[in-house]
Formats: C-alpha cells, structure tokens, sequence
C-alpha cells in the first residue's frame, strides 16, 4: 500500500468556512503548500492530486483545487470554471493511471455524504471491478 499521507487526524475546518486561498487548519491545504508529504500523482497551476492512504481500489486518487473550498458546492458557486478543472484533471489522472476499463469519480459533500476533510476533492477510483450503487 502507498503511504500518500502521513499519518493525521481527520482535520475539519470551520463551518463558516467556505472559499478562500487557504485554511490554516485543513489537511489537504498543508498538503498543497508542501508541510505535509503526499505520493503526488499531478502537480498543476490550480489542482494537485496524490494517492490516498486509505485506497478503496487498486488505484485511488484524490484530485484537489489548491485554493480551498469548502465541498462541492462551494466550489461551483464560487468558481464553476474551476469545477470544470478539477473533473478536466480528474479525467487526465485515470488517463495517466491507466484505467482503461474505466473509472469512477466520486465527491462527497458533507458528513452523511462521507466526506471527512472539508476541502473539495475528487476521488478518482479503478483498477478492479466497482460495485453500483455504492455505501
């Protein structure tokens, strides 16, 4: 199993929180500013994405905006142009993991969606079979 992350505690950031460059306390954040160590799989002007440390499927990758939004939501209200950027980086991230049988993409917004760090990102999922639906 690929480490991307160090080992942290799941970060939340503040509930009124929704768009702005950075939040001192979110993860994903520390990650793109370099002070935590992520297995970087794509490294671009506005998006990052690295393998998650807990994978789902043989290949699970996490495809970021590097300014923070809070979920989805937040993202396209805020910057649709940008939300079309990270699902354009999402594609581009199966192409270079070769999921050539395909792939699923997945953005939780909110706890009783699963999401567990509050900066928007997409799960890019592939490698075996994938069930439907899911949870």
């Amino acid at each position: 199993m690929n480490e991307a992350v160090e080992e942290v505690d799941t970060v939340d950031t503040v509930d009124t929180v929704d768009t702005v460059d950075t939040v001192e306390d979110c993860l994903f954040c520390e990650i793109v500013a370099g002070h935590v160590h992520a297995d970087i799989v794509l490294d671009e002007p506005d998006v990052l994405a690295f393998r998650d440390i807990t994978p789902q499927a043989p290949t699970h990758v996490l495809v970021i905006p590097k300014a923070h939004h809070r979920d989805i939501a937040a993202l396209t209200a805020a910057d649709p142009a940008g939300a079309a950027t990270l699902m354009a980086a999402a594609a581009r991230v199966a192409a270079a993991e070769e999921l050539v049988d395909g792939f699923r993409v997945v953005l939780n917004t909110g706890s009783d969606a699963g999401q567990s760090v509050f900066h928007v990102h997409a799960h890019v999922l592939g490698g075996r079979p994938l069930a439907w639906p899911p949870g």
